[in-house]
């Protein structure tokens, strides 16, 4: 194929020349640069600070209103046996605008009639079923007693076991004064600086102690751990005097049974682990008691106090003497404390029934739940080996004022 060769004559160069410089004028300019304007660095949003979130109050109760007849065995209880333990919670719940009447009128009745006594009840209270939190109507059943133990005042011996007092740095904090739904809840611990911390556990205190702050000596260890298990109890001194031990404090770490421990441990049997089986196993083990009793990081301090009547029992946590089978210890969040309650469970470690009135007169460390209730023996070997063995299922009812509902 051929191309044919064209070339501009000498004329039409003018022209074309032209028309270029022509184009080229009508090309844009590009636009001068912008100037840069600083941006504003962004600022970090100010956080508050956390508030503190109080801990969620204790799960309600339910009372499901119920009749006289809806109770196990109250037309066989002889009420005369308990009315002397509503009389002692009068002088306290007769402070309480919604007691006061009822109270009031206590006081007339003739303590020695049954039938006016079961006339005042049936006229003034109302049962109410307690029903727990889950929707169960029924709970554990434990008992305790005021143990006796043997010490002295001074450490020689075989008084080698130490009772401490309270100590002076051990701070008790009232969380309701925060958290006014916490009522009855306490903080304990110490001071560091500025900041509270918790308190020396029972591992701690087994090994650095209270020097000088050893409020007694007592000759028998195991005794002594269960004697903080149960309260308070009773030292027969070697000089012959007997005191009383109660409780003054607990350094607030949360109570852990051991004999639940021995049994997670593979040591024990749940139907083993009674307070008669525990010892035994410590008699079989002495090498590891102290690793068994650090299982349980709590610890009571005691105060002492004197026994002007042999008779009468230690004061719970209402304030008032412990009436031997007819005081029982309640967790104080679910059950008012003072209150009556009829009580329907089995005999210690049997399934004989054991159906009365009794009254909510105490608490204690492992006492938690809507119907967790445990039972006061007494004093002595027999309420001892009751109390070791009571470990029932039972049901309960609270016997509040007519009036207030």
């Amino acid at each position: 194929m051929l191309f044919a060769h064209v070339s501009l004559t000498r004329s039409a160069r003018p022209l074309a020349l032209a028309i270029a410089a022509l184009l080229a004028g009508c090309a844009t300019p590009p636009p001068p640069p912008a100037p840069q304007v600083p941006q504003p660095v962004p600022q970090p949003v100010p956080v508050p600070p956390p508030q503190p979130v109080p801990p969620p109050p204790p799960a309600k109760t339910g009372f499901v209103p119920a009749t006289f007849a809806d109770l196990p065995g109250w037309a066989r209880d002889d009420l005369r046996a308990a009315w002397p333990a509503f009389l002692s919670s009068c002088s306290v719940l007769g402070k309480r605008t919604e007691w006061q009447e009822s109270c009031k009128i206590a006081r007339t009745v003739d303590k020695n009639s049954e039938p006016a006594i079961r006339l005042f009840f049936e006229t003034f209270l109302q049962p109410q079923r307690v029903i727990a939190p889950d929707g169960s109507d029924s709970g554990l059943v434990t008992g305790y007693y005021e143990a006796q133990l043997r010490g002295s005042r001074r450490q020689a011996g075989t008084y080698q076991t130490p009772l401490y007092r309270v100590p002076e740095d051990l701070l008790t904090i009232d969380l309701a004064g925060v958290y006014p739904d916490l009522k009855g809840k306490r903080l304990r611990g110490r001071l560091q600086g500025k900041k509270v911390v918790p308190y020396a556990s029972r591992a701690e205190i087994s090994t650095a102690g209270f020097p000088g702050k050893e409020l007694l000596w007592v000759d028998d260890p195991v005794e002594a751990f269960f004697l903080e298990v149960q309260g308070s109890g009773r030292v027969q001194l070697d000089s012959g005097e007997t005191v009383r031990v109660a409780y003054g404090d607990q350094n607030g770490h949360p109570y852990k049974s051991i004999g639940k421990w021995l049994v997670e441990q593979g040591e024990l049997t749940a139907e083993q682990a009674t307070a008669q089986g525990i010892k035994a196993w410590i008699a079989e083990h002495p090498a590891r008691r102290q690793e068994l009793f650090n299982a349980n990081p709590s610890y009571v301090f005691f105060r002492e106090e004197k026994i002007p009547d042999p008779s009468v029992g230690p004061k719970g946590s209402l304030g008032v003497p412990l009436t031997p089978q007819r005081s029982v210890a309640v967790d104080a969040t679910q059950i008012p404390l003072g209150a009556p309650m009829f009580l329907d469970t089995t005999q210690a470690g049997s399934d004989v029934p054991m159906q009365r009135l009794v009254m909510a007169q105490d608490t204690g460390g492992a006492i938690r739940g809507a119907i967790r209730v445990d039972f006061f023996f007494g004093f002595g070997p027999e309420a001892a080996d009751n109390a070791g063995r009571m470990k029932q299922r039972g049901q309960v009812w609270v016997l509040l004022p007519k009036a207030a509902q």
